[in-house]
């Protein structure tokens, strides 16, 4: 399995050499998901932090009333994470799990620690990763409390078309907060 995608993904956060780049990424092990499988069960410590080569997760709870609420998906090029129980080895509240057969690359909490000493400038690439994981989660939180269901869905599927074309309505209405039902309304109010 290459690491090429790895590879341009941190190059697209940081300048680097080719020495660490490839130091970078022999920490990180293939991981092959099949559909339906989970990377991660809530309640479980998540151990490792993933890059995903191909396929597509949703991350999700389940509530009290076994209602599923996706919080995110992550398809290829996009990192997957629960940074809470990963940092904090603590029990996980989420859930990850492949939509279809996936490919990963794993990176253990361990390891990324290493890294840290090692190769000084994986810091500063989790850093400008991380506040841009944080405007991404504001930006959705705006989105959330200011815009309509309807214009949430449309932004949904113009910003990430790749990945709304490989949802259920059930897992689409999830993500958006809204009903099954209500986004079944909005797609034929669209017609």
């Amino acid at each position: 399995m290459s690491h090429r995608l790895l590879k341009e993904n941190i190059k697209k956060h940081v300048r680097i050499n080719s020495k660490d780049l490839d130091t970078i990424c022999s920490f990180f092990e293939p991981k092959y998901i099949k559909k339906k499988e989970f990377l991660l069960t809530q309640g479980d410590i998540y151990k490792f932090e993933g890059f995903v080569l191909e396929g597509c997760f949703r991350v999700f709870t389940i509530d009290k009333k076994g209602n599923e609420n996706v919080l995110h998906f992550a398809s290829k090029d996009w990192w997957l994470m629960d940074i809470d129980s990963f940092m904090n080895q603590t029990p996980s509240h989420l859930n990850i799990q492949a939509l279809e057969d996936s490919q990963v690359l794993l990176i253990s909490r361990t390891d990324k620690l290493a890294l840290y000493e090692s190769v000084p400038i994986v810091e500063k690439l989790f850093r400008i990763m991380s506040q841009k994981a944080i405007v991404a989660w504001q930006r959705r939180l705006i989105r959330n409390h200011s815009l309509t269901a309807q214009e949430r869905y449309i932004h949904f599927i113009e910003n990430y078309p790749k990945i709304a074309s490989k949802l259920t309505d059930r897992q689409t209405s999830s993500y958006l907060g809204i009903t099954h039902e209500f986004l079944s309304k909005i797609k034929r109010s669209k017609k």
